[in-house]
């Protein structure tokens, strides 16, 4: 049985487990602007397939959906194309749909071919300590096929924080999807992983391929998956990052 990523654009990532097929944080928006209190997020670049092209799917893994870059008006559409979503508890109140997840919490989902995947929730913290009143709560999502967590390891929105190295002490996936691109909205401080946090990540999963993604076509990423790799590579890690060619399945063992 193989896995399968395709990189639609910004944090959204079709996967393909054993038939079973899974989108993480649905942005289907051309670029644009979205203008939030006192700040502005700018969509640069549109996805790399539309929401028809990929067709209904068995889930949604949604790690919030309070930021547009994670959850778009088409985006919120995409929603019913999915036979189920995976979310935050407040995700859920305000979207009146989908299965709540929490840290370490097992859910079981069955595809539409009838094979089973476990859908955990794992920790995240979208950046430093004390921004959780002003970015809101986030998730991310561990999938298994035979045991928890032992194919996929979605980050969501985080930085690297004792919640990511909890999830490397007590599970070993194949695959690590880090939502990167050290976004700073805000200024001054980063609310996704920059380069010491993806080495810091890839360091707590060493068996694993390492996959960058939300680092890209939104104007507050002020580190490039270019920049990303030149970090890789100075440390001699270069070989641990696999890259996805946007609208292209990369398929792993």
């Amino acid at each position: 049985m193989t896995t399968a990523l395709t990189l639609i654009g910004g944090p959204t990532v079709l996967i393909e487990i054993d038939g079973v097929k899974l989108v993480t944080d649905p942005t289907f928006d051309p670029p644009g602007a979205y203008p939030s209190g006192a700040i502005t997020l700018r969509k640069t670049r549109g996805p790399a397939l539309s929401a028809a092209e990929i067709g209904a799917v068995d889930a949604v893994l949604l790690s919030h959906d309070q930021h547009a870059d994670n959850l778009d008006p088409a985006g919120r559409a995409f929603l019913e194309q999915a036979r189920t979503v995976f979310t935050t508890p407040v995700a859920q109140g305000r979207l009146g749909l989908g299965v709540v997840v929490t840290p370490f919490q097992d859910e079981i989902l069955k595809g539409a071919n009838g094979r089973r995947l476990i859908v955990t929730g794992a920790p995240a913290r979208h950046g430093p300590p004390g921004i959780e009143p002003i970015s809101g709560p986030v998730t991310g999502f561990l999938l298994g096929r035979d045991a928890p967590g032992d194919a996929v390891y979605v980050t969501g929105d985080t930085v690297w924080y004792e919640g990511v190295a909890e999830v490397a002490r007590r599970y070993r996936p194949k695959i690590v999807v880090l939502f990167t691109g050290s976004a700073e909205p805000r200024g001054k401080f980063h609310m996704t992983m920059d380069a010491n946090d993806a080495l810091e990540a890839a360091h707590a999963f060493p068996e694993a391929a390492i996959v960058a993604v939300h680092n890209d076509g939104w104007a507050h990423f002020i580190e490039s998956e270019a920049e990303l790799r030149q970090a890789f590579a100075a440390l001699g890690a270069g070989e641990r990052l696999v890259a996805l060619p946007p609208g292209e399945p990369v398929r792993f063992a």
